[in-house]
């Protein structure tokens, strides 16, 4: 078969460097994506955002799947685009991917349908919701209600950057239009859990779960990023814990989606925190997450492929997915100053001494026979081990050889599994 995945970061190079693995994949393209994918696929020069351009690409191609990574296409409606040219799309059409481009919509579900989330206002401008601070105690969550590439969830510890994060938000418009509306919620505390879901409609098929590592800083310190870590297994999460998330929460939003004409088919990613109370749902992504992929994927034993198929073709019921016993820990490399304003084109090296972990590209590209920086999140180092700590010792070893100027890293990814 002919696959072209659509993205060009660590979640797509995850992704095609799974898909490679298939004896079905006769080949495989990637648009737009990146040096190291390069090494696994045909990088294609269309953007994610240019649908006629991939849909022509895939019907002059005879693509038999495409495959989309990113959130930002998928609620633009590039599954809805491509389906019309009569392609095989694996990811959920604009009204379902809602999910995760309206923060709002999504509360408002949960509200409606009865699932665990924690307690929230939406609101359109920004006197009342300031004014709505004053009924609350530290620390505040707020986030604009649109995408804003993982980064539109503030964690205010005073009044005082609570209210400069709402200005932020929703009168200098630091996300655009994502900031018309904002929620504002309760702060959760606990553990954070990510479960993966392939999802055919009210068939829900969960992967391994994951815990990613959203701020900058060790010990959780500094302002969220798109992720700088993830590990999985979580021993130290029970697993009646993990299948009650799955059985209150990820099966019962299916079923609402269903039920609300919205029919979700892809991965469903529920972002969620294991409170006193039981667990929580933060958010919802309607994609693969990034970089919960690099480590998720490495353990599927099942040829992704044929879930692809399946959840395209309505037999994911059908499909017995199978996880190998191995832990994996992903360890982000970022450019000097991520997750603000960063330098590129800083040359890579020691790339070849990483040993047996696995390097995902996620913002580099070939120059001059070489690779250099192209993003904040330069590189996923995931290791691969019998338990959490030899995954880790294995990512870590393969992270300090890596060198580029600048390169800053959190040391105490899957700690807290180790405690």
């Amino acid at each position: 078969m002919r696959i072209l995945v659509v993205g060009g970061g660590g979640r797509e190079h995850a992704i095609c460097w799974a898909l490679k693995k298939s004896p079905k994949v006769r080949e495989l393209y990637c648009a737009p994506g990146n040096g190291g994918i390069a090494a696994v696929a045909e990088c294609v020069p269309i953007a994610v955002n240019q649908f006629e351009e991939l849909a022509q690409f895939a019907v002059d191609h005879t693509i038999d799947l495409l495959v989309i990574g990113p959130d930002d296409p998928l609620s633009e409606g590039i599954v809805d685009v491509l389906e019309a040219r009569g392609l095989a799309v694996f990811g959920p059409r604009q009204n379902a991917a809602i999910i995760e481009a309206s923060k709002v919509f999504t509360k408002e579900l949960f509200k409606k349908y009865n699932i665990p989330t924690a307690a929230y206002e939406s609101f359109d401008a920004y006197e009342p919701a300031r004014a709505y601070l004053d009924q609350l105690k530290p620390p505040y969550v707020i986030k604009a209600d649109g995408l804003a590439a993982g980064k539109g969830v503030i964690i205010a510890q005073s009044i005082e950057e609570a209210e400069k994060a709402l200005y932020d938000i929703m009168v200098v418009k630091v996300f655009g239009d994502s900031g018309n509306q904002v929620v504002i919620e309760e702060f959760l505390t606990g553990q954070e859990m990510s479960i993966l879901s392939f999802v055919d409609g009210e068939v829900v098929r969960p992967m391994v779960p994951a815990q990613d590592h959203k701020a900058v800083f060790d010990g959780d310190q500094g302002p969220n990023t798109g992720g700088m870590g993830t590990y999985t297994p979580l021993p130290h999460i029970p697993q009646s814990i993990i299948d009650e998330a799955i059985e209150t929460i990820i099966k019962p939003t299916a079923k609402a989606m269903v039920a609300e004409g919205r029919p979700f088919r892809g991965v469903l990613f529920a972002g969620l925190m294991i409170t006193a109370d039981g667990p929580k749902t933060i958010e919802f992504n309607a994609r693969f997450g990034d970089p919960e992929t690099q480590v998720v994927l490495p353990r599927l034993k099942t040829d992704l492929l044929d879930i692809f198929l399946a959840t395209v073709n309505g037999r994911l019921d059908q499909m017995d997915i199978q996880w190998s016993e191995e832990a994996a820990v992903c360890v982000i490399l970022a450019s000097p100053g991520y997750p603000a304003s960063y330098p590129k084109g800083l040359p890579i090296e020691g790339l070849d001494d990483a040993g047996d972990a696995l390097v995902f590209h996620a913002g580099t590209v070939l120059k001059d026979g070489g690779y250099v920086t192209s993003g904040g999140r330069v590189l996923g180092i995931t290791g691969l081990g019998a338990d959490i700590a030899e995954a880790r010792a294995k990512a870590y070893a393969a992270a300090d050889r890596i060198r580029f100027e600048g390169k800053h890293y959190r040391t105490d990814i899957a700690k807290k599994a180790l405690m």
